[in-house]
Parts: C-alpha cells; sequence; structure tokens
C-alpha cells in the first residue's frame, strides 16, 4: 500500500542541563508538542538551535513543510530594546535567543506553514518590532500553571483551527505581549486582556501564535489538537484553515 509522506515539521530543540536519560547536558523537545504534530499527521523532527551567524537558515528551513516555534525560557529583554531585566526573567540563552528570532524571520518570509507556541509567540512580537511586559505583576497575576477561558476572534485561523469561539486553555507565563508588531493582529484575549493569540492578515503562508500551550490538552481536546491538524493540513499543502 502506498502512503503520503508524512509533512516534515521543523521544531527548533530546547536545550536542557540535564536530563534523566543522558549523562550530560541535552537538546530536547516536549513529548506532548511532538505527540501532537504526529496525531495531526506530521513528521516532527527537532533541529538543532546553530548560530545563525555561521549558518544560512533559510536553505535550513527550506527542506521542512512547516516549522513549529515551541515554548522556553525567556528572550532576553535587549531583543526589544529595554536594557534592565527584571528579576523574574529566567532561563535566557543568547544563543537559543539569537536562532529562535531568526527562524521566525525566515520562516515568514519564505511563507512556511509557522505555530508558534508561548516562547514562539513572544520571539515572532519582537522580530516585527514589538515588546513584551517582562512580568505580568507576580504570583497572583502571571498565567503560571493556569487553566483558564480566552476569547478567540472569529474570522480568525485560530477561530477556524479550533472551532471556538472561546476555548479554555492551559498557560504557563509570566511574560505577555506589550506593544504588539508590526502587521500583527491580535486574535485572542483573556479576561484579564493579556493578548493570547497573534496573527498577520495577508501573511504569505499559514500562521497563528498562541501564548498558551495547546499540547497540554490536546490529547482530550478538540479544540487545542485542532490547532496541530490545521497546522499540518496547511503544511501537506492545504488550504488555510481546517
Amino acid at each position: 500500500m502506498t502512503t503520503s509522506p508524512r509533512p516534515l515539521i521543523a521544531v527548533p530543540a530546547r536545550f536542557s542541563a540535564t536530563t534523566s536519560a543522558l549523562r550530560y547536558a541535552a537538546e530536547v523537545s516536549a513529548r506532548a508538542l511532538t505527540e501532537a504534530v504526529w496525531r495531526a499527521g506530521g513528521e516532527p523532527a527537532t533541529i538543532h538551535p546553530a548560530d545563525p551567524a555561521g549558518t544560512d537558515t533559510s536553505a535550513r528551513l527550506a527542506r521542512f513543510d512547516g516549522v513549529l516555534l515551541p515554548g522556553g525560557g525567556d528572550v532576553a529583554p535587549h531583543r526589544y530594546g529595554v536594557t534592565d531585566a527584571h528579576g523574574s526573567v529566567y532561563d535566557v540563552d543568547g544563543l537559543q535567543d539569537a536562532c529562535d528570532l531568526e527562524v521566525a524571520r525566515r520562516t515568514l518570509d519564505l511563507g512556511l506553514p509557522l505555530l508558534a507556541v508561548c516562547r514562539g509567540l513572544q520571539v515572532v512580537n519582537v522580530v516585527l518590532g514589538g515588546s513584551l511586559e517582562q512580568d505580568m505583576g507576580g504570583p497572583e497575576r502571571e498565567h503560571r500553571h493556569l487553566v483558564h477561558p480566552v476569547a478567540v476572534r472569529r474570522g480568525t485561523l485560530l477561530e477556524r483551527a479550533t472551532g471556538a469561539e472561546k476555548a479554555e486553555v492551559s498557560c504557563y507565563h509570566h511574560q505577555r505581549v506589550d506593544r504588539t508588531g508590526t502587521g500583527l493582529t491580535v486574535t485572542a484575549r483573556a479576561a484579564d486582556g493579556t493578548v493570547e493569540g497573534l496573527e498577520i492578515p495577508g501573511a504569505r503562508g499559514w500562521f497563528t501564535a498562541v501564548q498558551w500551550h495547546p499540547e497540554d490538552t490536546a490529547h482530550e481536546d478538540p479544540a487545542q489538537q485542532g490547532l496541530f491538524d490545521a497546522f499540518v493540513h496547511a503544511a501537506r499543502g492545504g488550504s488555510c484553515g481546517r
């Protein structure tokens, strides 16, 4: 029996100081994230966060059918023009930032389908000239270990992918969008006004970004799995939307 190959999805790795299965530092991808891509029919492929100054990122990405920018630590504040880092900023890595920012920039330039999750959303916002609120105001205001409703804007890729105008989402972030980047439009907000979704109307390729972690509940929530399904469908060459 002949079957079509799965669309190849690039997932930039995250650096990990230690892992239980390896003796030394590792490069990892979240299992729930790659499983959601696999369920959607994609082939997730972790890529090394190489220094973009020494490699052609566009050439690296050209072999892929789509790119997924995952969550991770904070983007260095100087990347969006802030010289003083808040005390809550954590896990900043210069190489990780340089790689992710260049991957986001080149993916948008190439028109490859792009799904950006949590840190990924923030990376895209920064690439397009936006800024971040370094801390949302302490434990009582941050969205860490929190499931809460978001309102989804009608007529967006996000609404078509999830099939919902309101969704329960799993969040883990203490930062949020401050100033939105050039060309970006807000597609979802939490009750406290936090930007939870971004898109680019008229983008060359399929693109949506969410501040939450859809992979956390995608195995049991069709709305969250729908994001991965729509993304992989676009990577397969399908029309925008679900």
